[in-house]
């Protein structure tokens, strides 16, 4: 019967914290953040593009069968790998969901594609956002394509 109560009590709590993390405002920055790095890739630049992760050396990035840590190991990354618009195309996110964990954690998943000449890579990513004292932020950044 107590463990009852608590558990029902701990589900309260967990729903109501939830509720308030989901707040609109909260979904909404998520995705000016998102949409700002839309933007600033398709113009080319990856250092705006950027400014949607953490700057932090606990700032991860999982592609493959490599992790890459530190916000500046994942920009050099970016950099090495996209170093002209070519590679780079045009890049587009879809099926955007965004899930709140608690007021300042959210997990968001969603589809990416690459318009480029000859070739459309695309994927899908898994992105934990946290509140940081510059607003959400992506933390962790896990990243996969079909191929």
């Amino acid at each position: 019967m107590a463990l009852s109560v608590v558990v029902s009590l701990a589900f309260c709590v967990l729903a109501s914290a939830g509720k308030a993390a989901r707040a609109p405002a909260a979904e909404s920055a998520i995705r000016a953040v998102l949409e700002a790095q839309v933007a600033a890739w398709n113009r080319g630049d990856v250092d705006s593009f950027m400014n949607g992760y953490a700057r932090s050396h606990a700032t991860e990035f999982v592609s493959g069968d490599t992790i890459t840590h530190g916000w500046q190991t994942v920009r050099d990354r970016y950099a090495k790998k996209y170093d002209s618009r070519a590679k780079m195309g045009t890049l587009s996110f879809s099926d955007v969901e965004v899930n709140a964990l608690s007021r300042d954690a959210a997990v968001v998943t969603g589809r990416w594609k690459l318009s480029r000449r000859g070739d459309r890579p695309r994927g899908r990513f898994t992105l934990i956002f946290r509140k940081t004292g510059d607003g959400w932020r992506i933390v962790h950044d896990h990243t996969s394509s079909p191929n």
